[in-house]
């Protein structure tokens, strides 16, 4: 093997043992978050590190996936089935086995700078170690710990040779060049692959050599199906988040958003809004919304479609950026170049000819008007010029044609547009992301894209998605007029947002990018950051208001209040006062809170004594948005799950009663059946028996248990009304 490339090894335990050979016994390993997890690597570091005490392993990581687990027999029956199916090959991480049953050795410090949303409640380890940091500070911060090691997944090689960390560009890369720099200087490190052709190769930062790597982990025992979480049921309440902000996302401009439900709401509402207009807009229309908002609606947004397009720029994406790809809705390519992207804007001229963009770029001085070799690359890079085009001794020289480079000229400024130009723009993005998470249909979207197709996504840094610090000017004009749309748990009525820690100062989830995203939609020309939180949340069985007075721990601070949207509507709050932003506030707070909001306000004098919460806005409840969708949903229209689902019509139904049954058994006041239902769990009516059969439980119970656990399933069934 030539010295120059990385040894390839078919056992993840053999390259970790040497690299602990070479490093010694003190690991500080710096992780990808989401799916670009090399979980072989990982558990062949925590192995180690469990068998010989003497290694001190520290793992820097974040949104550790892992396949469902249970805490009961009931739980078992229903979730190992269906992880199975869904997860057939997936290597989990076996730290977090033990870290979430308080198995964690002493000599390994697992650092989480994103827990999966509710995953480290009451856990000590997680809680104690979890990191409050910024996305983009990530690789800093592992730098400065003195990180060592980096181990990250990647695809197989494409047809460049190069290897690509598929989706994690984001922070993963920045780690990396670290460490190659560390290398190079002499320092003891290891930067480490593992190969898994299920991987889409990705183009962008994530690119690396072969020979960059000090080891690759390559055999097929390790090639498994990328985490593929089951999509979840899109709620009424997400329906109406999604119809506020489809309406606030403004045609020509820039768009971001989170992951899960209520992104799909979001991501269907916009197709609604491009490929069905009327309908869109009959529906805002009928359900009110327009009426109540169109203020905002129609300086923030719009109504109508997405003629020019949009340009995705997102932390993560998912499947729904796919979907507003093929409706035609993310078509506005941005370019890597601040004279040719300003250019472009300033004279509108997306999907121009090519002659027309060089006319424009001499006028701005992005390029002489007698060209120079500087300029004649710049263009052809960009296909303005054909490809090979070049300037030598002020002539431009294209396949033994020549003629003079000076557009001033008029006879050698028709040859060049007849001759030398090429015939559209080249080198163009319709997104850059930092990673992604989506469904398996996603993934093989992506793997059956053609190079072309695909280098159309192209991955960056997390510090250039997140952030514009760096080539400010450029993404000035690239993400003009940007919705950056992100979720909060809970809102405070002067506008302050907890979007990741209980107010005990429990970790739920991380910061993420979401401090950045806000930041950005104050700080770049024409953009706006859209926070979303669903007004009401259950509450050991009772609701309890998501907008509330005052918060003990917040993500974004009210100094940095944008725009909130709840399912009852649009709060556009910068620039307000205080009192207007409790107004604001209190309009889109569902109704049966809104007395206990208005007093408060009024008793710490942010309200006039005699203020009244418009009559509009008194009828925020949910038997109203129900109503609202009611006639569309008769016609076929807003479905739990509009792009489909992985589960079986009994395990839907099954997750929800089962949901509901544990949620009355940890009540106090917890009523035993009503006679008709006893009835039905004494004698199982035949369409219980589908239900009784994916738990395991259609036959005679073999033992006390499960005679309990069949009458559970039943009573649940039953208070339901669906047996």
């Amino acid at each position: 093997m030539p010295d120059d490339l990385p040894l390839v090894y078919e056992s993840a335990e053999e390259c970790v043992e040497e690299a602990l050979t070479h490093i010694g016994k003190d690991i500080k390993m710096g992780l990808p978050i989401g799916v670009g997890k090399p979980t072989a690597i990982a558990n062949a570091f925590y192995r180690a590190a469990k068998k010989d005490s003497s290694i001190n392993l520290r793992m820097y990581s974040g949104l550790t996936l892992h396949t469902p687990t249970w805490k009961s027999e009931l739980e078992r029956r229903f979730v190992e089935p269906l992880a199975k199916r869904l997860f057939p090959d997936y290597i989990d991480p076996e730290y977090m086995d033990d870290v979430m049953t308080g198995r964690l050795p002493d000599n390994v410090d697992l650092r989480e700078i994103y827990l999966s949303p509710g995953a480290g409640l009451d856990n000590d380890r997680l809680q104690q170690s979890a990191m409050s940091s910024n996305f983009t500070h990530v690789s800093r911060d592992v730098h400065a710990a003195g990180c060592n090691v980096v181990a990250c997944m990647v695809s197989g090689k494409g047809a460049s040779g190069l290897h690509s960390m598929g989706s994690n560009a984001d922070a993963a890369v920045m780690m990396a060049r670290d460490l190659i720099a560390k290398s190079r200087a002499g320092e003891r490190v290891r930067l480490l692959a593992q190969v898994n052709p299920n991987m889409p190769y990705m183009f962008g930062a994530g690119e690396i050599a072969p020979a960059e790597f000090n080891g690759i982990v390559d055999h097929h025992q390790y090639y498994h199906q990328l985490f593929a979480p089951p999509k979840e049921p899109i709620t009424t309440a997400e329906y109406y988040i999604g119809l506020h902000v489809g309406s606030l996302i403004r045609d020509g401009g820039t768009f971001q958003v989170g992951f899960g439900s209520l992104a799909d709401a979001i991501t269907l509402v916009m197709q609604m809004r491009h490929d069905r207009n009327d309908l869109y807009y009959r529906v805002i229309s009928e359900t009110g919304i327009y009426k109540k908002f169109n203020r905002e609606i129609d300086t923030i947004g719009g109504t109508g479609t997405f003629k020019k397009g949009l340009y995705g720029c997102s932390e993560f994406i998912f499947d729904g950026f796919v979907h507003l790809m093929g409706s035609d809705i993310i078509k506005r390519k941005v370019y890597g170049h601040e004279g040719l992207q300003r250019t472009l804007i300033k004279h509108r001229l997306d999907g121009a000819p090519v002659g027309e963009i060089l006319d424009a770029l001499v006028e701005e001085g992005v390029v002489e008007r007698h060209l120079t070799p500087r300029d004649a690359e710049f263009l052809a890079h960009y296909g303005i010029l054909r490809e090979g085009a070049r300037v030598e001794n002020g002539d431009l020289l294209l396949n033994g044609t020549r003629c003079s480079a000076d557009l001033s000229n008029p006879a050698a400024r028709a040859t060049i547009h007849n001759m030398f130009l090429g015939r559209e723009l080249l080198h163009g993005a319709l997104i850059h992301a930092g990673f992604f998470i989506g469904s398996g249909r996603f993934y093989d979207t992506l793997l059956n894209m053609s190079d072309d197709e695909r280098r159309l996504i192209q991955m960056r840094e997390i510090s250039f998605v997140n952030g514009i610090m760096d080539d400010g000017e450029l993404k000035k004009w690239q993400r003009r007029d940007g919705r950056f749309v992100n979720t909060a748990m809970l809102v405070s009525a002067l506008g302050g947002a907890a979007s990741d820690t209980l107010e005990n100062g429990q970790v739920i989830s991380g910061v993420g990018g979401q401090y950045n995203f806000v930041s950005m939609g104050q700080s770049l020309p024409g953009a706006r950051s859209i926070l979303t939180v669903r007004a009401v949340r259950d509450k050991a069985g009772e609701p309890a208001s998501n907008v509330v007075w005052t918060y003990g721990n917040y993500t974004i601070p009210r100094h940095l209040r944008d725009i909130y949207v709840t399912e009852y509507g649009i709060a556009d709050v910068r620039g307000r006062t205080d009192s207007e932003t409790v107004k604001a506030m209190l309009n889109v707070t569902d109704s049966r809170f809104q007395d206990a909001l208005l007093r408060k306000a009024k008793a710490c004098h942010k309200l006039p004594r005699n203020y009244r919460i418009p009559p509009q806005f008194r009828g925020n409840t949910p038997e109203a948005l129900e109503k609202g969708l009611a006639p569309f949903r008769a016609k076929g229209l807003f479905k739990m799950f509009p792009y489909g689902t992985e589960l079986t019509k009994e395990e839907l139904t099954l997750a929800r009663t089962l949901r509901g049954l544990k949620v009355k058994l940890s009540l106090k006041g917890f009523r035993p059946p009503a006679f008709n239902d006893a009835r039905k769990i004494l004698f199982p009516p035949e369409q219980a028996m589908p239900y009784l059969e994916r738990m395991g439980l259609e036959g005679k119970p073999a033992n006390a248990e499960e005679l309990a656990m069949k009458k559970l399933v039943l009573y649940a069934l039953a208070a339901d009304d669906l047996i």
